[in-house]
């Protein structure tokens, strides 16, 4: 009405100025400040050269007034210019929301803005009252009935207003019953289970499903009805939706009122309209079948694999409909499955965008899809895949664009998102088992843009350190035949890792060459040469190393135990010499010569019989199959990797090994998987080497093993290492000397009055009382051999074995409280295992834990475990507790690991 007596005055104070029609020689606009004269001009319905009348007058200003930035609009002439007077409306300086909580400042602004309401535009206040009510709407969708939205206007200098939007957002409607009425085949607990929205119980404060939305209750609607269409009740229908609010707002009763109608049979299945490819293929995918209940699920999955199958062949247009026909008088369906073809779809042209360093050679030789042949979905997707799969970038996208001026050409464009392939990285990290991580890698996996990988680094923990230098061209040939060189130096202490004490110096070269079999699957063969040398140490169990030895720095003689005793039980004095009632006293041992005869039998250890510095070559080959959605923390496909290694005929260590990892994802439900994983291992030597290195033997226990057992710890226990004993002074543990003569008779020992100052051994004659002697150690006096004794009073290490099983099941669990879980995995978890053995020395070497294969001395245990990849590198953590253990088996609940990056 404001806007009308408005437009009255104007035109009332127009009139006199316009009595006579005139000709326009030129236009002038007044007052205008933020609006540009190009949008006036566009809207003002007469141009330069036009004859104005009245009526032409009260057009120019309904348009003015339509384009909404004007306020006030006067038209005048002078002479035959054409002038408009225009008052702009006010311009928004700020627009402020207050009192919102429920939704986020920002998808309030994101409202606003879809609706031309941002600071810097022009006021229009049936616009602003428009918002209001849709800012009461958003709030009505979350089930907010008594929410309001009040916005008022304050007038600013310059002509500019300021917005203040105050927010009531009320409270949240919760749904107090819900209920289904006519449900007569399914109870009411099983259609509920199908619900997003619930009635309150404890835990809605946690799930908010008790939250009233329409959206969500149209959304449980349809589902219910594909519940019962999928189970072939076709005339299922919603009869009524009655929903009723309490007077506060706050809480809502939901009734529905259903009719489940009677189960539907297929009675025949016709595909019409012209299919091109053969009726016989179609029928294969067919899931329906005659006779059985209808199920409208199965058809549209039928609908979806046909459209799959024309669009693999060319025909990426097409469109397949599932018709069901009903039969009400016999209960039956009629199924046709109508397809149109369209016309046959080429790709004139792959283009990519957005490889700023990558050339587009490196991208185009992953395309499965080939320019100038047919459009296939098929093949146009799984080269987004191996684009993904690449690694070099954060995102691939793909989109298919029509040819203008054509129907039956489009070009594919992969828009990429490029990412660091590249790193020099150095890293911290500490495990339980290895300590202390310290490692600097020089790392490019995509080399100028080739897609080639250059490597090198440094890395340092508390058992091993490594130099290593690595070189792989991924498309040595453009059939995808990869080939790679590395070279390495490393240094290896096993003992600090509850292995035998033993060392390794290695260093070797390696080439190898990898073949694609199919999209998913690769077998690779290497060659390469590796010299070791073995450093053993002082308690190296006799697998090793046979043990005792007479050692060089012994005289190679012996004296009896009994002639021992009686010195060593008297009182020595520094100088070794029994010491009695303040006097020394005179003594002299008879001392025999070492035979065989009185040396302990032994076995020979490996180095006795091999050496301990070997240079071989080998050979390698491998088979994988990989079909995992990621390459970490993945949750579907499966890998599959079996690998041969061995060294050549003629080497210095002949030996094979053979190892096959192996792991599957199933999914349970929306939120739980299966994961099942297994590694099987077997070595063995041949020809001149009759078993496998010990350095290359297999171990079992802790992470990525058997969780719950300290790392290494499961299977065989190394032998005890033993020495001979020698006579020694009790006093300073010099060697006992074997016999004083005091010459000059002044009662003290001279160095020319002492014999046998080397070490001496003993003869067992007595086992009994051989022990008082050995307090503190482990010792073995066997009558007429020489006495031996064990220093490592620890349990015996492990030495593993050439033979590995193991198992594991986990339950991917999903995490609460968390919305994106991506770089996060919660698994309950059940892992079985243990390293066996071939090689099983006799028993009276005192070995432990080895045993042939046998599900028997499978060692377990369950727990939970959680792995984050965090901004700070991947954290492992994980609890368990024993389910089934070996008699000296090593278990540790909690396990964790984590590294760094800087």
């Amino acid at each position: 009405m404001k806007r009308f007596l408005v437009l009255f005055a104007l035109l009332l104070l127009a009139a006199p100025t316009m009595a006579q029609d005139f000709r326009v020689d030129d236009i002038r606009l007044e007052g205008l400040q933020r609006v540009s004269a190009s949008p006036v001009f566009a809207a003002l319905p007469v141009q330069v050269g036009d004859v104005v009348d009245r009526e032409n007058v009260r057009d120019i200003i309904r348009s003015l007034f339509a384009t909404g930035f004007f306020s006030g609009v006067q038209v005048a002439r002078e002479g035959g210019v054409l002038i408009v007077i225009l008052q702009e409306r006010p311009s928004i300086k700020s627009i402020e929301i207050e009192g919102n909580k429920a939704i986020k400042t920002e998808q309030l602004t994101e409202v606003m803005d879809e609706n031309d309401l941002r600071e810097g535009e022009i006021l229009q206040h049936d616009l602003l009252q428009g918002i209001t009510r849709e800012l009461e709407r958003q709030y009505v969708s979350r089930a907010r009935y008594g929410a309001s939205v009040e916005a008022t206007v304050e007038d600013l200098a310059n002509n500019m207003v300021a917005i203040d939007i105050q927010v009531d957002e009320g409270k949240s409607a919760r749904i107090k019953h819900l209920n289904i009425v006519g449900n007569s085949l399914y109870s009411d607990e099983e259609l509920f289970e199908l619900f997003e929205i619930k009635s309150t119980e404890w835990n809605s404060f946690f799930t908010s499903s008790d939250q009233y939305a329409k959206e969500k209750l149209t959304g449980d609607i349809e589902t219910l009805e594909s519940f019962y269409l999928d189970r072939g009740y076709l005339d299922f229908e919603v009869l009524s939706t009655q929903i009723s609010i309490s007077p506060d707002k706050t809480q809502v009763f939901i009734t529905l009122n259903i009719n489940e109608g009677e189960i539907y049979t297929v009675k025949s299945i016709d595909v019409a309209g012209d299919p091109i490819i053969p009726e016989s293929r179609i029928r294969r995918v067919v899931l329906l079948r005659e006779g059985e209940t209808f199920s409208q699920q199965s058809m549209t999955d039928t609908s979806e694999y046909v459209t799959t199958m024309m669009g693999n062949a060319g025909y990426t247009n097409a469109t397949v409909e599932g018709i069901p026909t009903k039969n009400q008088e016999d209960h039956t369906v009629d199924v046709t499955f109508f397809i149109d073809p369209s016309s046959r779809v080429y790709v004139r042209r792959i283009n990519f965008r957005g490889n700023t360093k990558t050339s587009d050679e490196v991208l185009r030789r992953e395309m499965r899809q080939m320019e100038g042949s047919s459009a296939s979905n098929a093949r146009i997707e799984q080269s987004k895949v191996r684009l993904e799969r690449l690694g070099y970038f954060k995102e691939v996208q793909v989109e298919t664009v029509d040819v203008p001026g054509t129907d039956d050409l489009v070009d594919v464009e992969y828009t990429v998102e490029e990412q660091a392939s590249g790193s020099i990285q150095a890293s911290v990290g500490y495990a339980q088992t290895t300590g202390l991580n310290l490692g600097v890698t020089v790392q490019q996996n995509n080399w100028l843009g080739t897609g080639k990988q250059v490597s090198f680094g440094i890395n340092k923990n508390t058992y091993q350190t490594l130099y290593n230098y690595g070189y792989s061209d991924p498309y040595f040939t453009p059939d995808g035949v990869s080939r790679g060189f590395s070279a390495y130096y490393r240094t290896r202490d096993y003992s600090k890792i509850n292995v035998s004490s033993y060392s390794t110096d290695a260093y070797g070269i390696d080439m190898n060459f990898g073949y694609p079999i199919s999209e998913v699957s690769r077998v690779g063969f290497g060659v390469g040469f590796i010299n070791q040398v073995i450093h053993t140490g002082s308690y190296a169990p006799q697998e090793i190393i046979s043990s005792p030895k007479i050692r060089d720095y012994t005289r190679g003689s012996y004296i009896t135990q009994s002639d021992w005793e009686n010195v060593s039980l008297k009182y020595q004095g520094s100088n070794g010499i029994p010491f009695e009632n303040n006097s020394f006293l005179e003594f002299d041992l008879d001392t025999y010569a070492i035979t065989d005869d009185e040396l302990v039998p032994v076995l020979p250890g490996f180095i006795d019989r091999y050496g301990s510095q070997f240079s071989s070559g080998t050979l390698s080959f491998n088979w994988s199959r990989i079909t995992l959605n990621r390459g970490i923390l993945a949750t579907r496909g499966s890998s599959q990797r079996a690998n041969f290694e061995a060294t050549i005929p003629g080497s210095e260590m002949e030996y094979y090994k053979m190892t096959y990892n192996g792991q599957i994802y199933f999914p349970l439900s929306r939120n739980f998987t299966l994961r099942l994983k297994t590694k099987l291992g077997y070595g063995d030597g041949y020809n001149s080497m009759d078993e496998l290195p010990f350095f290359e033997n297999y171990y079992s226990g802790g992470f990525g093993s058997v969780r719950g057992f300290e790392r290494s710890t499961l299977g065989p226990r190394g032998s005890n290492a033993w020495e001979y004993r020698t006579a020694t002074s009790s006093t300073t543990g010099a060697p006992l000397p074997t016999g004083w003569s005091d010459l000059n008779r002044d009662g003290n020992p001279q160095a020319a009055e002492i014999t046998g100052a080397m070490p001496v051994h003993i003869l067992c004659e007595d086992p009994t009382s051989a022990s008082a002697l050995t307090s503190g150690v482990l010792a073995s006096c066997e009558p007429g051999q020489l006495m031996m004794y064990s220093k490592d009073t620890r349990r015996p290490t492990s030495i593993g074995g050439n033979i590995i099983t193991e198992f594991s099941a986990e339950i991917l669990l999903p995490i609460p409280f968390l919305e994106d879980t991506r770089s996060m995995q919660l698994v309950a978890f059940a892992d079985a295992g243990n390293v066996f053995s071939g090689y099983c020395r006799p028993d009276d070497y005192s070995r432990l834990n080895c045993h042939e294969f046998s599900p028997e001395y499978l060692s377990s245990s369950a727990g939970l475990g959680f792995t984050w990849i965090s901004g700070f590198g991947p954290m492992t953590f994980s609890y368990s507790v024993p389910l089934h253990k070996n008699e000296n088996d090593r278990t540790e609940a909690f396990q964790f690991s984590f590294g760094t990056g800087f």
